[in-house]
């Protein structure tokens, strides 16, 4: 029998003087319209913080240090298929942030922490949150 294999994503959380940057989807067929956090695969043979370090500069342009992301979140989903996402704070990064890839995204801005657009992902809105609390780990969509 063939062990299940599972998707792993890592999410950067930037976050400044209250604030955390989000980018909004587009042209993407999942959650287009939707506000979301810089994310990506990992791919083979990569860690998920080096994917995330990768997917940073890919979309917003910025440099991240591995040893400057500090884990934050782990949220376990099942909307579509079955993932593992790992969500990290970078406690600083180099450059400022800016869309490089208009067509994957339409929209970057920054939005205060405890007040985030309506249209934002279910399961981001469920991480910030968590992270906001100190929650380490949860679950979406399993209900």
């Amino acid at each position: 029998m063939e062990r299940f294999k599972m998707i792993a994503s890592g999410f950067l959380m930037l976050i400044k003087n209250g604030n955390i940057l989000l980018i909004r989807r587009a042209n993407t067929g999942y959650h287009d319209g939707y506000y979301s956090l810089p994310a990506g695969h990992v791919e083979e043979n990569e860690s998920v913080r080096k994917s995330t370090v990768r997917e940073s500069f890919e979309e917003i342009g910025i440099r991240v240090n591995q040893k400057d992301l500090l884990f934050v979140h782990a949220l376990h989903n099942k909307e579509n298929d079955i993932r593992l996402f790992l969500f990290f704070r970078a406690k600083r990064w180099k450059g400022k942030p800016y869309n490089k890839e208009p067509d994957k995204c339409d929209d970057l801005q920054w939005f205060p922490l405890k007040k985030l657009p309506t249209n934002t992902v279910g399961y981001i809105r469920q991480a910030i949150a968590c992270y906001r609390t100190k929650v380490l780990y949860s679950e979406f969509g399993w209900e």
